[in-house]
């Protein structure tokens, strides 16, 4: 059984990775507290679906502009260094929500202008953060920190909504965008002690620098010699085309997220089955997160598993099955249940295609990989809220659920069928590092 709960040797492993999830987790709370006042604020001003589905558009223009722009730097420059910018960026644009807040902005505009600043300094950082684990961790311990993180991550969503309810009735919008910009202020000190982190040059040993967790040596110069680049190694764009792992990859992610994303249909649901009643509406944000934490409990059996290409198609599928029930379901009851089915699947998605991109891409091209998979892992549910806040206009909340989810699994079970490397990929076994000659 110890082998199918989470596994928590990246914590023991790495004193920089344990700084890193502490910091992260802190902040994903507060980005959960401010995502309900933005939902709350924008529904107060406009009253319209099209509008909360418009938070989605406000986030996913800038990641889909400016995240390629941060894979590329991330494979340029210290990737450290551009995590700490990117993370002060985000504690000025909480700022700005405090401040619309407490002066009683009642311009819709200006509080999408802020949430647009916030998403743009996170598509410029998140590039280079999601390179952090292989560098601070083993190879065999990669898809277990990836776990830990997105368990934190469900452990915001199942707590940042209902403190936010609290905190929303209590003392109102500024206090709640206030937690937001604490939280990034400790998850912009979680980065004081990681080492720098350059990208690591292409040629002989490469492979087992990979290998080798990131320590500062004493000068504070990264372990192994490597040198930040003036210019990007060739190719760090067209790998995703070339493989099919990873091209099969993000085109089940994109089909899962952009067909079926339900946050921007919540507050319809809520007024109309459940009389919108705020309670109701942060207990659908936290069933999500339920289902996601009890995945992640139990996450040792996925990232322990080698079959993860399968697995990702599988958990895709059932979010898209899962969500179509929650279109259908009437009872309170049975819509959390389907709720909580959808964030499990998430879960395992996350956890299986975040380990099998960065271990199926060199180093020298991850920071350009990994924001293809930030912007098609941010951007897309965020382009997903705007197309069903537009469709269940057209139609109903239960409609654009429905067509979405099972529109959703029907291409992922395409994919599945079209992309054999995916369906059949396993995870490499981690090789021994060489041994050092005196």
């Amino acid at each position: 059984m110890r082998h199918h709960v989470l596994d928590l040797r990246p914590l023991r492993a790495s004193r920089a990775y344990r700084d890193l999830w502490a910091g992260s987790a802190v902040g994903g709370l507060g980005f959960q507290v401010a995502t309900v006042a933005v939902l709350l604020q924008v529904w107060e001003l406009t009253r319209s679906p099209v509008w909360t589905g418009t938070i989605g558009l406000a986030s996913a223009v800038p990641l889909l502009t400016l995240g390629l722009v941060g894979g590329h730097l991330a494979d340029v420059h210290d990737r450290r260094t551009i995590m700490r910018l990117a993370a002060a960026g985000q504690v000025l644009a909480a700022l700005g929500l405090v401040a619309q807040a407490a002066a009683g902005n009642r311009s819709v505009w200006v509080l999408l202008g802020l949430v647009s600043l916030g998403a743009a300094c996170n598509a410029l950082g998140s590039p280079a953060r999601r390179t952090v684990p292989p560098r601070l961790l083993p190879p065999d311990q990669v898809a277990a920190g990836l776990a830990l993180q997105n368990l934190a991550f469900q452990v915001a969503m199942l707590v940042g909504p209902a403190l936010a309810g609290l905190v929303l009735a209590r003392w109102d919008l500024p206090v709640a965008y206030g937690v937001q910009a604490a939280a990034a202020t400790v998850a912009l000190l979680g980065l004081v002690r990681l080492p720098p982190l350059p990208p690591l040059p292409a040629g002989p040993g490469a492979a087992a620098r990979q290998a080798a967790p990131a320590t500062p040596d004493d000068d504070g110069a990264p372990a192994g010699g490597a040198a930040p680049r003036r210019r990007a190694a060739a190719g760090g764009w067209s790998i995703v085309w070339r493989r099919p792992t990873l091209r099969g990859s993000f085109a089940t992610d994109v089909a899962a997220t952009v067909l079926a994303m339900p946050v921007s249909l919540f507050p319809l649901v809520n007024e109309v089955r459940f009389d919108g009643d705020p309670r109701t509406l942060g207990l659908f944000l936290s069933a999500v997160a339920v289902g996601g934490i009890g995945a992640g409990v139990v996450s040792g059996a996925v990232t322990r598993a080698t079959r993860s290409g399968a697995l990702q198609l599988a958990a895709a599928a059932t979010w898209g099955v899962a969500l179509a029930g929650f279109g259908l379901a009437g009872p309170l009851w049975l819509a959390l249940v389907c709720l909580a089915v959808a964030g499990a699947a998430d879960t395992v998605s996350v956890v299986t295609r975040g380990a099998l991109v960065q271990l199926e891409t060199p180093d020298q091209f991850r920071g350009r990989v990994s924001s293809v998979e930030h912007v098609v892992g941010v951007a897309g549910p965020e382009v997903g809220n705007f197309r069903g806040g537009v469709l269940a206009s057209l139609t109903s909340a239960p409609v654009a659920l429905v067509v979405g989810g099972l529109a959703a699994s029907a291409v992922v079970g395409l994919v599945a069928w079209r992309n054999a490397p995916l369906r059949r990929y396993r995870t490499p076994a981690p090789e021994p590092a060489p041994a050092l000659t005196p």
